[in-house]
């Protein structure tokens, strides 16, 4: 599976998982050329539960029964620089979408780690990273 095609899937499978936790989903895939350049950024998911909105970034890896593909687990591929572009990102959302910079919100991330063999997923919420 190459890793278009894994993301998209982690994706909804994510979106699945925080719908069957009474997550609300606002937006997916929101993305924002930033003021100072041409750098862009994305954010998979935005969603609300109660009245904390939460930017959702979801990291996938695809393994088998018997090894992993990656020394590194899902969760461990978001660093410094890729928080730092999704808090950007976050308050370009809520300044696009007129809401106040100081209502409660997070950046959480999903972890999905999909079995090729028996086509099911793990899945970890990291909250408030």
């Amino acid at each position: 599976m190459d890793s278009k095609r894994l993301g998209i899937l982690g994706e909804k499978i994510a979106e699945n998982f925080l719908k069957n936790k009474d997550y609300q989903i606002l937006d997916k895939n929101y993305s924002s050329r930033f003021i100072s350049g041409p750098q862009r950024g994305e954010i998979d998911i935005v969603a609300r539960k109660a009245t904390i909105i939460s930017f959702v970034e979801v990291k996938s890896l695809t393994e088998n029964g018997r090894e992993r593909f990656s020394a590194i687990s899902p969760e461990e591929k978001f660093n410094f620089g890729k928080k730092r572009k999704i808090i950007k990102m976050a308050e370009s959302w809520l300044m696009e979408k007129k809401i106040p910079l100081d209502c409660k919100w997070q950046i959480d991330i999903v972890s999905v780690r999909i079995n090729l063999e028996n086509k099911k997923a793990k899945i970890s919420h990291f909250k408030n990273v």
